[in-house]
């Protein structure tokens, strides 16, 4: 019956996703800043949020930072930030209330019920939210969640913004209760939440959350069915755990807090810290690996593959570019280096043997080497400039050299119609073999079989 459905209810268009995507996430703006509003107060609304802005750049720049390798669209890092500020806020503040006022009515004990939706409610409510930005990137975004780096970035933002909105709350509310005890600077308890909320743990929803994205990152490039079902399960029992020992350190003696601070949080911060840097290095040596058959074959300048491999080299091959074509240049710089690393990864993957081994390979990789064949004019000299300058490249380097080696990446071909479009200002690809003669261009695939890219039968239809 559901194929039945399937066939005859066609699936919702990328516009039409979007489209109710924002609807969803401006109806819940609104309802949560009218809530906390409310709960705080105009004055304490406003305090809390300018004090709630301090660390979300620098959370957002961290994250955005481990991502650069390739970077994912900013459309969809602001729909996790948005989703986990405005839908998760709404969904945990509605769930923890009505959860605390039934406990409260069953045992007739409010200490009791606001301890147990502390340690037992909250953290289960509030992970599983935050897990539905991931799970629908996961679901609807597929090509731009490859791996731990995506799952660690999509986590970070989304966690970002609901700690954002939190400390809305509670900064207004210990604001409210300042003006309401007149109490000094030193039995501030604006103050106090600040220097707890703000300056100590800043990092602690993200830390949560992160782990959950990671168990989504490793079910990316599970090629089994149960290795793409369990890990994000694990991960996000594990983003529970350490959200409930968090939010119940207070419960374990006067110092439980610190013990738990400096003891878990601390320790497990700096273990995913280094883990994101060496996440950041590996796919940076798999943009490099893996980009080498292309330029042995003619797509990229062989300068290029170190320039796209060193993060300085990027950005100064986009400070070259905009100063000798302006900011459509860098711009044109910066969709070439994303494209090429997702290119590159889209290749590592696949050669992994990925999810239902990279069905769409084909032409995903044929959309990427286009649109990199026609961004090449502007970004290839910008690169290899770029590559000397950092001297990524021995002096004695010369790029028109071929390849030392052969490699399973077939080179550009030329059509009578590349010919057509390069006379209309087009970029077309170099005939490696001229003698062939005009043909119609050969989509590349790839070979499950050996993991290599191979030239399939002649078709008629042509790649654009």
């Amino acid at each position: 019956m559901y194929r039945a459905f399937h066939l005859v209810l066609p699936r919702p268009s990328g516009t039409v996703r979007t489209c109710v995507l924002l609807a969803l996430l401006a109806a819940t703006g609104i309802s949560i800043l009218e809530l906390v509003r409310e709960q705080t107060g105009t004055p304490g609304f406003f305090v809390g949020l300018g004090l709630a802005l301090l660390p979300v750049a620098p959370l957002m720049a961290a994250f955005r930072w481990l991502g650069r390798a390739a970077p994912a669209p900013w459309s969809q890092l602001l729909f996790c930030f948005g989703w986990g500020a405005c839908t998760a806020a709404l969904i945990a503040i509605l769930a923890n209330n009505f959860a605390t006022e039934w406990i409260a009515a069953t045992t007739t004990d409010a200490s009791a019920a606001d301890h147990l939706g502390s340690v037992a409610i909250a953290p289960v409510v509030e992970e599983s939210a935050k897990a539905a930005a991931l799970l629908l990137v996961f679901t609807f975004r597929r090509r731009h969640f490859t791996g731990p780096a995506d799952g660690f970035v999509g986590a970070g933002f989304t966690a970002t913004g609901f700690a954002f909105t939190e400390n809305i709350l509670y900064l207004g509310n210990a604001f409210v209760e300042d003006l309401a005890d007149r109490s000094g600077a030193l039995e501030s308890v604006t103050a106090a939440t600040f220097f707890v909320r703000i300056v100590l743990s800043p990092f602690a929803h993200p830390l949560f959350t992160v782990l959950t994205g990671l168990g989504f990152g490793v079910a990316a490039l599970g090629a089994r069915r149960a290795r793409r079902i369990w890990p994000p399960l694990l991960g996000l029992a594990l983003a529970m755990g350490m959200h409930a020992l968090w939010n119940g350190s207070s419960q374990f003696g006067e110092h439980g807090f610190y013990v738990v601070y400096s003891c878990v949080m601390v320790p497990v911060f700096g273990l995913l810290v280094w883990l994101a840097v060496r996440i950041r290095r590996d796919r940076l040596r798999a943009v490099e690996d893996e980009l080498a058959p292309y330029a042995a074959a003619g797509w990229l300048g062989r300068a290029e593959v170190p320039a796209l491999a060193s993060m300085p080299a990027r950005s100064l091959a986009r400070a070259l570019a905009r100063h000798s074509g302006g900011r459509a240049a860098g711009r044109t710089v910066a969709r070439y280096e994303a494209d090429a690393a997702a290119l590159a990864l889209l290749r590592h993957r696949a050669r992994r043997g990925g999810p239902v081994r990279e069905r769409d390979f084909a032409r995903r990789e044929r959309e990427l080497l286009h649109r990199l064949w026609r961004s090449r004019a502007t970004a290839g000299p910008a690169l290899a400039r770029a590559a000397v300058m950092e001297e990524l490249i021995p002096p004695w380097f010369d790029p028109l050299a071929p390849a030392a080696a052969p490699t399973d990446v077939p080179g550009p071909r030329r059509t009578d119609d590349d010919h057509d479009h390069d006379r209309d200002g087009d970029l077309g690809a170099p005939d490696p073999n001229p003698d062939a003669g005009s043909q119609t261009s050969r989509p590349l695939e790839f070979s499950h079989a050996n993991g290599s890219c191979v030239d399939p039968p002649l078709r008629t239809s042509r790649w654009r």
